[in-house]
């Protein structure tokens, strides 16, 4: 059986990136893609996919929200949250959210597989700090913008 993974992301050139990223995976199907939070709790009730990598800022509901609400409704689906943004804080509210990982988008070419079959296995991979992580992510030389999380207010 395939692992149905949904694609959520404002931006066509990453739901596309993902895509070729995970095309090797000859068991892993993309059941579908959405461009912003609300298409992506339509999507997920519909296609019920197993994995949902979900952008983090999206206009609309943002990534956070999302995995609220899939928590909250007590969804199947892993939430694999994929981000420019690095932080202690939106890590913390992620798993707060119920996320079972966070890859920054910059890392995908090496993370991303890795993320998707360690949470598979029932692991989560969080940036930074899984066990089968030997390479800490380096930080950026300047702070990122700020995106629209009322509950994140500070960034590392």
């Amino acid at each position: 059986m395939s692992l149905r993974i949904l694609v959520v992301d404002d931006h066509d050139v990453v739901r596309q990136g993902v895509r070729l990223i995970l095309r090797r995976h000859t068991d892993w199907q993309i059941c579908g893609e959405a461009e912003n939070g609300m298409d992506a709790l339509q999507k997920e009730n519909e296609l019920k996919p197993d994995l949902i990598i979900l952008d983090i800022s999206m206009p609309g509901k943002d990534g956070l929200e999302v995995a609220t609400d899939l928590q909250k409704k007590n969804s199947a689906a892993k939430v694999l949250v994929f981000s420019m943004h690095d932080s202690n804080e939106l890590t913390a509210a992620l798993k707060t959210a119920g996320a079972s990982g966070y890859v920054i988008k910059s890392h995908a070419a090496r993370d991303l597989a890795r993320a998707i079959q360690t949470i598979i296995d029932g692991g989560s991979f969080f940036n930074g700090e899984s066990p089968a992580r030997s390479i800490k992510p380096e930080k950026p030389a300047r702070k990122p913008t700020l995106f629209r999380l009322d509950r994140v207010a500070a960034f590392a």
